[in-house]
């Protein structure tokens, strides 16, 4: 509640008695007749301290919905999509699209859980018990959960290869990629993965880091059971924010290159795609404008 706005009044209590048949002013009447109850006397507010408990309880119980359900916290714990996001940044990542049935596209920065142990031989980390109880309710990044942030490359259906130094295409579309770090090439040589070509299936994702020669992404794990690929489902939402330190705050759009029309369609299918819609057209237009000319007409006067 706005600190300015005026905390509502005390409700008004009446010196009077409740009698019906009372003037205003009387004194209650007393003897055999009865004898009026006194008015009761208004409850005192809760202390301020028997409700902390639970406000805080609300809380705790919304920063769980909302971490579960809207949005959560992440800490970056690496270099690998340097210059985009630098260790220890904290973003926030959008979890409520997916459950209206929205994929990751082409461009957007995504939190997924480890796919296949891509994470085998991190250090795993060993938060204190009040980490613990923040991360569980969304306050602080989780420190439980295996999960990893990249940028996604190639939708199912894509083709996504690289070819020496670059650039890497999607779709035989090069990308320009302003966003890899300052000194890498979008491609790197070398016989470990980082040269490519690879069809992504339906239903998974291709996905590196921005620093190219510091990321062991899809390129480095095409020996996993899903052949480096990241299955939908197991994307946690798209980081849309950096939330922390507030002098990087900004926000995570997706890059105009991924814009270009990446999409493998030949020109038939592209026809046949709106043909339907230029059908529906052709067919309303006539009765529309008929519409229109009937409307238009003056009313013929009674005979």
């Amino acid at each position: 509640m706005d600190g300015n706005v005026p905390a509502p009044d005390a409700a008004v209590t009446s010196d009077f008695s409740a009698a019906d048949d009372g003037a205003p002013g009387e004194q209650p009447q007393t003897g055999s007749e009865g004898t009026d109850e006194a008015a009761p006397s208004p409850k005192k507010p809760r202390s301020f301290w028997k409700e902390l408990p639970i406000l805080v309880v609300i809380a705790l119980v919304l920063a769980l919905l909302i971490k579960t359900f809207l949005v959560q916290a992440f800490s970056i714990p690496s270099d690998s999509m340097q210059n985009t996001l630098q260790q220890g940044d904290r973003v926030l990542v959008d979890k409520l699209t997916p459950w209206f049935g929205s994929e990751p596209e082409r461009g957007e920065v995504v939190v997924f859980h480890d796919p296949d142990n891509w994470l085998a031989g991190e250090p795993a980390p060993n938060p204190n018990p009040v980490q613990k109880v923040l991360s569980w309710i969304g306050l602080m990044p989780s420190a439980e959960e295996k999960d990893l942030i990249k940028r996604v490359i190639g939708v199912g259906g894509d083709t996504v290869q690289c070819k020496g130094t670059g650039p890497l295409t999607v779709n035989g579309k090069a990308l320009n990629e302003p966003y890899v770090f300052p000194g890498n090439t979008p491609c790197s040589q070398d016989d470990q993965g980082g040269q490519f070509k690879v069809k992504v299936p339906k239903g998974y994702i291709w996905v590196m880091g921005d620093h190219r020669q510091n990321s062991r992404d899809s390129r480095y794990n095409q020996s996993d059971k899903h052949h480096g690929m990241v299955p939908v489902d197991k994307v946690v939402g798209r980081a849309i924010v950096k939330a922390w330190p507030i002098n990087r705050w900004g926000t995570l759009p997706v890059p105009d290159t991924f814009d270009q029309g990446l999409d493998q369609k030949s020109s038939a299918a592209a026809s046949l795609s709106v043909a339907p819609e230029g059908v529906a057209v052709a067919a309303v237009l006539p009765v529309a404008v008929w519409r229109r000319r009937r409307a238009d007409r003056p009313e013929s006067k009674k005979r």
